[in-house]
């Protein structure tokens, strides 16, 4: 092979990326927005939806999922295992840094902005208006709150004993 600057190129590039990763890397893939199938996501809270674009989530690999968030709910102080990119693509969803809730601290994101969360760093959010963001990075994911009580799943759960009492 004659190593032209396209071909150094190539061969530089596929240095990068270990035979293993591209082995397993999933065929073509192309989603439209239309058709994906959101489902309640429960670590959110009410009226959150998620649709997995790429995952599973749960696991030690790549992943994208969209969220659409309704407006005026608040996603309580929290943190997550691994690093976080949110990038909202419509409406406005503002984030804040720390373990308790700081209105002042909000920063609003509007379509097209990014945040980056590390991770274990404590945040929260609230949709201003209904909005979809996307999240990607590197599984496994999870949501574990900074009080434990200010999470949504153990909420419902405590309905739920509390309907069967009655």
């Amino acid at each position: 092979m004659k190593l032209t600057l396209r071909n150094k190129a190539l061969l530089f590039a596929a240095a990068l990326v270990p035979a293993a990763a591209l082995a397993q890397a999933p065929a073509h893939q192309m989603h439209m927005a239309k058709d994906l199938k959101y489902e309640d996501a429960p670590s959110l809270g009410k009226g959150f939806k998620i649709a997995i674009l790429e995952g599973p989530m749960n696991e030690a690999k790549p992943f994208i999922a969209r969220v659409k968030a309704p407006a005026n709910v608040k996603i309580a102080p929290h943190w997550h295992p691994a690093i976080e990119h949110v990038t909202v693509l419509s409406g406005q969803f503002a984030m804040g840094q720390g373990e308790k809730w700081d209105d002042k601290s909000l920063h609003t994101l509007k379509a097209g902005d990014v945040m980056i969360m590390q991770p274990k760093t404590p945040h929260y959010a609230v949709a201003k208006t209904e909005a979809i963001v996307q999240i990607h990075g590197m599984g496994p994911w999870g949501v574990t709150y900074v009080n434990e009580a200010d999470d949504p799943r153990k909420q419902a759960d405590a309905k739920k004993a509390d309907a069967k009492k009655k």
